[in-house]
C-alpha cells in the first residue's frame, strides 16, 4: 500500500524586527549555549514574567524560525505531530506544528507544557536526547531534526503543582531555567518601554506591582504580572484615570474575593497619592 502524500508544508518564516527584551541575568548566554549543543529547555517562572518574549527574542537572537503551540487539556499527540486528512480524491497527511519545527530545524515553544495530557508529552522525549528523533507512527516516517531544532518547554511551577506537575522522567530531559520578575529598576523601564507611560507612573505601577505580590501569603492564587502592569500604563496612557486602570488592569483579573481586591485597592490609593 502505497503511502498517502504529505501536504505542502507553508514555510516557517523567522522573527523579522528585534523582540523587546531586557534580560535580569546571564539567560541570554545560558541559552546560547544550550540552543548551540541541542540540549531541551526548560522555562520556569511565575505567568506573565516573560517567559514567551524571552524565547521570541532568543528565536530572533538565533536567526531561527520559532512554532509557538499552546499547552490544553485537549491537545492530543496528533495534534502536535500530524495526522491523515480526507480529500475529495484521497487521503494527504498534514504535519502537526512539532513535526513542522522538527523538519525546519525550527525553535519549537511549548508553553504551560503541563497543561498537556501526560501520553502527549511523552512524544516528545525522543527529541530530548542524543537521538533527536521523531517517529511518525501513522506514516511510518522517522525524522531526524534537522540542524537548529530546539525544544522549549515553559510553565509555572508555583501554580502548576496545586493541579499536575511534570513527571520526574520528563523533567530530567530538559536543561531547567528559573525566570522570576526582573529587579524594579528594570521592570519599571519594561513597563514604560512597552505601555508608552512616563517613568515616575511606571516605577509607582512597579511598587504596585511588589506591594500586591506580598499578598501571596494572604490566599492571593496569582500575583500581578508584568504584562498586567503595562495593560494598566496602556489604559493610563489613554487618558484612564489611574486608579480606574489599575482596578481593571491588575486589580480585578487577579480575584474576585471582595476582602482581597478592597486590599488591592487601598494599595493602589497608597500608592499613588
Amino acid at each position: 500500500m502505497n503511502a498517502a502524500p504529505r501536504e505542502a508544508p507553508e514555510p516557517l518564516e523567522r522573527v523579522a524586527e528585534e523582540p523587546f527584551y531586557l534580560p535580569s541575568g546571564d539567560e541570554i548566554p545560558i541559552f546560547e549555549r544550550c540552543h548551540a549543543r541541542g540540549l531541551a529547555v526548560m522555562l520556569k517562572g511565575p505567568t506573565g514574567c516573560g517567559k514567551t518574549r524571552f524565547v521570541e527574542h532568543m528565536a530572533w537572537r538565533l536567526g531561527r524560525p520559532l512554532v509557538t503551540i499552546s499547552c490544553h487539556d485537549d491537545l492530543t499527540a496528533s495534534d502536535l505531530v500530524g495526522r491523515f486528512l480526507i480529500l475529495h480524491d484521497g487521503t494527504v497527511w498534514q504535519d502537526g506544528p512539532l513535526t513542522r519545527a522538527v523538519r525546519a530545524g525550527a525553535i519549537c515553544y511549548l508553553d504551560e507544557v503541563v497543561e498537556a495530557r501526560q501520553d502527549t508529552v511523552v512524544v516528545l522525549h525522543s527529541l530530548t536526547d542524543h537521538r533527536r528523533m521523531l517517529s511518525i507512527d501513522k506514516t511510518g516516517e522517522t525524522l531526524h531534526a534537522a540542524p537548529g531544532f530546539q525544544l522549549v518547554i515553559s510553565y509555572n511551577p508555583g501554580y502548576q503543582r496545586l493541579l499536575k506537575d511534570l513527571k520526574p522522567s520528563t523533567r530530567q530531559r530538559f536543561v531547567a531555567m528559573d525566570l522570576t520578575f526582573p529587579p524594579p529598576d528594570r521592570e519599571a523601564a519594561i513597563v514604560e518601554r512597552e505601555s508608552g507611560v512616563d517613568r515616575a507612573v511606571a516605577h509607582d505601577l512597579v511598587a504596585l506591582g511588589n506591594r500586591i505580590r506580598e499578598l501571596r501569603d494572604r490566599g492571593l492564587a496569582e500575583v500581578p504580572s508584568t504584562r498586567l502592569l503595562v495593560a494598566a500604563g496602556g489604559l493610563i496612557v489613554g487618558g484612564i484615570p489611574v486608579r480606574d486602570a489599575c482596578r481593571t488592569a491588575i486589580v480585578a483579573p487577579l480575584s474576585d474575593d471582595e476582602s482581597l481586591v478592597a486590599v488591592m485597592l487601598d494599595l493602589v490609593d497608597a500608592t499613588f497619592v
